[in-house]
């Protein structure tokens, strides 16, 4: 497995005044509206059940229990998914993987956004040398590809979930960075901007009351495409043994301990590939949904465009 492609840079939307919260309900009904946003909210609730339940010890199998006697058994009404090559039920560990997979995601997404935007935002509304020593520090960042950055960071931290985040973050802080300095630079040279500071309104109130609200459409737009990737990135991980490790469940460990079975038990490689195939689109499909639902020219009147998001990410693995 690979994550040769770069992850995609959200587009900033328009800067200016704050204009109103939209509320998270409002915001929901419209990412619905969208036909693809509608899909990527369904898939990604189906996702998020299917974790749940792989970890809530409800299903008549656990992830990591054995049955030698019922190895490599095809899909059944007792094993959903059929069972591995040392009995394990292969749809327990699937749920379970997928809540890894999401729990790894998240942890390390989150904490790369509130880093990045940090950041960001500081070396966009400072300028100067501060805007340039970040910049400096995040070009260093880019010029690694990014499965290469992760897999040294891993392989200094060492394997397990925790560092596989901790690796994750590191590689995936650059792009809220940069996302997020977009519109801090564009808001801290406007009038209005100018103005409190002349006013002596203290830098604090400006950034949360003016900065933020401009800053936080790219950043949770980008927050969903950096959440597949990083599900890709710790799938690849894993499938090279430097992620979670056995006898915990990850898709990509599962997907690695399958490759030499493939051609006489094809269940134990499709369904954990397919759980990742469908958390990577409906996280991008979500994605898009919430771009759109967040693009001012929504509500401008105007056509809105389908496509909004530009790879400008130059790197390559």
């Amino acid at each position: 497995m690979s994550t040769s492609a770069p992850p995609p840079i959200a587009e900033p939307v328009e800067s200016g005044p704050p204009t109103g919260r939209r509320s998270p309900t409002a915001l929901l009904r419209r990412v619905w509206r969208d036909p693809g946003g509608r899909i990527g909210i369904v898939l990604m609730v189906l996702m998020i059940l299917l974790a749940l339940l792989g970890v809530s010890g409800l299903l008549p199998h656990g992830p990591i229990d054995q049955a030698p006697q019922d190895r490599l058994q095809g899909p059944s009404g007792r094993y959903w998914f059929g069972t591995d090559q040392f009995g394990r039920d292969i749809a327990a560990r699937t749920f379970a993987g997928i809540f890894t997979s999401l729990r790894v995601s998240v942890v390390s997404v989150l904490a790369a956004a509130v880093i990045g935007t940090f950041l960001g935002v500081l070396a966009g509304f400072l300028g100067g040398w501060v805007d340039q020593v970040i910049g400096r520090l995040i070009d260093i960042l880019f010029a690694f590809p990014a499965i290469l950055l992760a897999l040294a960071l891993v392989s200094a931290l060492g394997s397990g979930w925790v560092n596989t985040a901790i690796a994750i973050t590191v590689v995936y802080a650059p792009i809220f960075a940069r996302v997020a300095r977009g519109p801090t630079l564009s808001v801290a040279g406007s009038e209005y901007i100018r103005a409190g500071r002349v006013l002596g309104i203290p830098t604090s109130r400006l950034l949360l009351r003016h900065v933020l609200p401009n800053v936080a459409a790219p950043i949770v737009v980008q927050v969903t495409l950096a959440l597949s990737w990083a599900i890709l990135t710790e799938s690849a991980l894993s499938f090279l043994g430097l992620g979670t490790q056995a006898p915990d469940a990850s898709l990509g460990l599962m997907v690695s301990d399958a490759r030499n079975l493939v051609s006489t038990a094809w269940w134990t490689l499709v369904f954990p590939a397919a759980a990742i195939v469908l958390l990577v689109i409906g996280l991008n499909l979500l994605g898009d949904g919430l771009r759109s639902a967040l693009d001012p020219r929504q509500t401008s009147g105007t056509r809105p465009r389908r496509q909004r998001l530009t790879g400008t990410r130059g790197r390559t693995s």
